[in-house]
């Protein structure tokens, strides 16, 4: 059985996380329940995982689009769409075989 890196598990955390943020009520309602801190955590979240990424070589396309995500997400519709691409990107990204 092998063992995922650090950078995997993250990317496959953070996928998740934005999977559950991307649900149009469900996200809502724990963005707006929060008073937006959620992104805040989100931010943080993509950012220790993009240092990870990078120290382990691996793609970091999927933090960065997290990054923006968590900045513009505030914006009701616009928010949801990038939650949900984000978590697909993230999740391939995650499911990648490693070099």
């Amino acid at each position: 059985m092998k063992i995922l890196s650090i950078s995997r598990l993250l990317k496959l955390a953070t996928g998740i996380c934005e999977a559950i943020l991307g649900v149009p009520f469900l996200g809502a309602s724990i963005v707006l329940g929060n008073l937006w801190t959620p992104l805040g955590f989100m931010l943080i979240f993509h950012i220790v995982t993009l240092v990870f990424t990078k120290r382990d070589g691996g793609s970091t396309s999927g933090s960065v689009l997290g990054i923006i995500t968590s900045l513009i997400a505030w914006i009701p519709f616009v928010g949801m769409v990038m939650h949900i691409v984000t978590a697909i990107v993230l999740l391939l990204s995650s499911a990648r075989s490693e070099r």
